[in-house]
């Protein structure tokens, strides 16, 4: 890998950690303050608006900058939303601001990945980024749960009596993200310029949606597009729905569920790693039967009602996830980068994988305030997850074997 490259995946890692952790701390603050569950799932909501909206202008902005640069001013703002949530603020609107720094990092960060590595290794590198992000979701959950569980809170209250305990833990997590604006000062510049682009928002918009149309339409780009944009929605429905049926049907603390939910990364990890030294980028589309499987697992563990047979099923859960998208998110970017520029393919993938999530978030919570069974709603996304996938599948088939003949004429 390229100089730098671990300096990224460090920065990345110490970012997404403080982010995941701090979502935990701040459900437990919505439980505190006795707000409905449905609210949980409005903080990532609240958290990806900004990929949707920003999507036409953050491409611009992360080929206009040194990425590096753009990262750190990134983790700065992302620092300015937890500062509002310790003030008091209403923790919607902090995660908004988070999302912001976030919807801009992202271009900087993917880009730079595509600038610095050269495509043969592509897929490599992308099972280091999605490595090293899932190990901060895992490590996040983790360390959330530590933060709201008694022993750190009874540990705040002998050391600092009038300290809000929850509130003491997303202060820690302002650590997380100054050292990832640290590294971040110590990755080079990858030397890459592009074209001035336009700055009138009324262009930059059009030009946003002129990419969408040439990634859409392009054979590999439009498949790969279809299933990250499929998996990230659902894996952030899942991120939450896991949390409320281990609290509602295994009878766990939010705690112990954030535990839970870290197996679920830790099998995207192994996925991950899997297929990060096997899969060829040319060869990308072969993972997609995995993506049926990871969809037909999902009701399995919905009406599991023991935690140790429910773990295994989680990570497997994971892993076939892992496996199926780490290859297609590495053809996307490389598609993306041939048809476009790095920053602004991957702001098109973020809009539609953000714009995913928004959905599924929202149609997530407001099942959950028709008080609709969290089982039924996973065996839902489950069998949705697979029905898509294995339509894909089969076109991908038909798709390869017009080609074949083609070639054959």
């Amino acid at each position: 890998m390229p100089p730098g490259f671990h300096l990224l995946i460090a920065a990345q890692f110490f970012s997404a950690l403080s982010d995941n952790a701090l979502l935990i701390v701040a459900i437990a603050m919505l439980q505190h303050d006795g707000l409905p569950g449905w609210w949980a799932p409005l903080l990532k909501f609240s958290l990806s608006i900004a990929y949707v909206v920003l999507a036409p202008f953050v491409g611009a902005l992360a080929d206009g900058f040194v990425k590096a640069r753009l990262m750190m001013a990134m983790n700065a703002l992302k620092v300015l939303g937890v500062a509002l949530l310790l003030a008091g603020g209403n923790p919607l609107l902090a995660f908004a601001v988070i999302g912001v720094g976030a919807a801009a990092y992202a271009p900087a960060k993917y880009g730079l990945v595509t600038e610095m590595v050269a495509p043969r290794l592509l897929v490599r590198a992308n099972g280091w980024i999605e490595i090293s992000t899932v190990c901060a979701v895992l490590l996040g959950a983790g360390l959330g749960g530590v933060l709201v569980g008694p022993l750190a809170t009874e540990w705040v209250l002998r050391q600092w009596p009038e300290v809000a305990p929850l509130r003491a833990g997303a202060a820690l997590l302002l650590a997380g993200y100054a050292l990832a604006a640290l590294l971040n000062l110590g990755i080079p510049d990858s030397g890459v310029r592009y074209r001035r682009a336009h700055k009138a928002p009324r262009a930059l918009w059009r030009a946003f949606w002129r990419a969408q149309r040439v990634l859409w339409a392009d054979a590999e780009g439009g498949l790969s597009m279809t299933v990250t944009t499929l998996f990230w929605g659902a894996a952030a429905v899942l991120q939450f729905a896991v949390l409320r049926w281990s609290v509602d049907w295994l009878g766990l603390s939010l705690e112990r569920a954030a535990y839970l939910q870290a197996a679920v990364a830790l099998g995207i990890v192994a996925g991950a790693a899997l297929v990060g030294e096997r899969v060829a980028l040319a060869r990308a589309a072969r993972v997609l039967p995995l993506g049926v499987a990871m969809g037909v697992a999902v009701p399995l563990v919905a009406w599991v009602q023991d935690w140790p047979l429910a773990l295994p099923l989680l990570l497997l859960v994971g892993a076939l996830g892992g496996a199926m998208v780490v290859p297609l998110n590495a053809l996307l970017q490389h598609r993306g980068h041939q048809l476009l520029t790095a920053g602004r393919s991957i702001a098109v993938q973020n809009f539609n994988e953000n714009l995913s999530m928004l959905v599924m978030l929202g149609v997530y919570a407001g099942l959950l305030a028709l008080q609709v069974d969290i089982r039924v709603i996973m065996a839902a996304l489950g069998a949705f997850v697979a029905a898509v996938v294995a339509a894909l599948v089969w076109r991908e088939r038909l798709r390869q074997v017009a080609l074949a003949r083609a070639d054959t004429c």
